[in-house]
């Protein structure tokens, strides 16, 4: 789950879906870029079934980085991340 600006938690398919608004296209578009139909990337959006690679090349074709990551207790990060290292 993420969080939206207010700091309410969001779904991964609201995300992608504001996504798609900030960058001018639509859902159906984002589909065919990621080489997918439409059909079937909405049916992923309905049973929040995208995955991680997924979201990684969403993140390429929109040009924008995606990041995950857990926290530990210790404060230390482990993330994975779209952006070349």
């Amino acid at each position: 789950m993420s969080f939206n600006r207010e700091g309410g938690i969001m779904s991964t398919s609201n995300l992608i879906k504001n996504l798609c608004k900030e960058k001018g296209i639509s859902v159906a578009e984002l589909a065919r870029r990621i080489g997918q139909t439409p059909q079937n990337f909405n049916k992923k959006l309905k049973r929040e079934t995208v995955s991680t690679e997924e979201l990684m090349e969403i993140a390429e074709v929109l040009g924008v980085v995606f990041e995950q990551s857990y926290i530990l207790e210790n404060g230390e990060k482990l993330t994975i991340t779209s952006e070349s290292q």
